[in-house]
């Protein structure tokens, strides 16, 4: 039987979907022309194509995945506050959450923890927050990646509208 975390009650690494965002805004600025891209090689178009389907792909998976989610030393699931988004963190193993703990500095005390799918900490555990939140898969390792609350991760009543990105 799965623990999904039916019964929940009630912690700076640029990700890789951060690097999206250094892409052109406009179409005119996207499309450059043919004589500007080299022959051979991907156009920007062609690139962000490939980085947003490689991002489909990693949450896809995310959300297919159980994940650790630990509580805080007052029972409360651990979270990190960064310029306005709340931040579930979540573990992908006991290694990465034993290694999380070390770095600070509460390596000694035992964490308590809930194994919960990717799917429901986004569709459940993030619109319950009082404030916009998304998810920290393995915070703080080479290997982390966050969910923020964005439209396509979290349910559109959860997502914060960054306006036209097209």
């Amino acid at each position: 039987m799965s623990d999904n975390g039916d019964d929940i009650s009630g912690p700076e690494r640029v990700s890789r979907l951060l690097e999206l965002t250094d892409w052109p805004a406009s179409e005119e600025a996207a499309a450059p022309n043919a004589a500007s891209v080299p022959a051979g090689e991907p156009s920007a178009d062609d690139t962000l194509a490939t980085a947003r389907r490689g991002f489909a792909r990693l949450l896809g998976e995310f959300r297919r995945t159980a994940v650790l989610v630990p509580f805080d030393p007052y029972g409360s699931l651990w979270t990190a506050d960064r310029d306005g988004v709340r931040w579930i963190c979540a573990f992908s193993d006991e290694a990465a959450l034993a290694r999380f703990a070390r770095a600070q500095g509460d390596g000694a005390r035992e964490w308590t923890y809930r194994t919960v799918l990717g799917a429901r900490l986004l569709d459940v555990m993030v619109p319950m927050a009082p404030v916009p939140a998304g998810v920290a898969l393995d915070a703080g390792s080479e290997d982390g990646m966050l969910f923020p609350p964005v439209e396509g991760i979290v349910p559109d009543a959860a997502a914060v509208d960054l306006g036209e990105t097209r």
